[in-house]
């Protein structure tokens, strides 16, 4: 499957466009598109652009941006907005929010490799209004922790 993708910033070089790392890799890394280094303080989110914009075309199938694991685990900079969604008809700049939940100075260079983006199938649906529900599951309305720690 091939998706379009246009270099919006003219620093951006060919070799920082997004490409799978490894055979096995499920994501494509985007990059801070920033030509100085930015200094995330602790508690502090900041919109960075990559540089990039997608046209996925295909209403069934989205762009979900997720969180570098080593950039979360390791230094506690993580998406400001948990994971984002590129709708398939977006054709805007992708930007991605990050927040340094740690208690020390973070810095971002130029070009860093900040999250990474993956192609998920999208189900569309129609919903159905009913009054009741025709058949009961096991676990019916029962909430957050029902199931306990053991």
């Amino acid at each position: 499957m091939k998706i379009d993708i246009k270099i919006l910033n003219s620093n951006l070089k060919k070799k920082f466009i997004p490409k799978y790392e490894t055979k096995g890799s499920a994501g494509l890394d985007l990059r801070a598109c920033i030509i100085k280094k930015k200094s995330l303080k602790c508690n502090e989110s900041y919109l960075f652009p990559t540089g990039i914009s997608i046209y996925i075309k295909n209403s069934s199938i989205s762009g979900v941006i997720i969180p570098r694991s080593g950039l979360g685990h390791k230094n506690g900079i993580i998406l400001g907005n948990s994971i984002g969604l590129i709708d398939s008809d977006y054709q805007g700049e992708i930007m991605i929010s990050l927040w340094n939940r740690s208690e020390k100075l973070y810095i971002i260079r130029p070009y860093e490799r900040i999250a990474q983006i993956v192609f998920i199938p999208i189900q569309k649906v129609k919903f159905n209004l009913v009054k009741n529900f025709f058949n009961k599951s096991d676990r019916g309305i029962k909430g957050f922790g029902h199931t306990g720690k053991k």
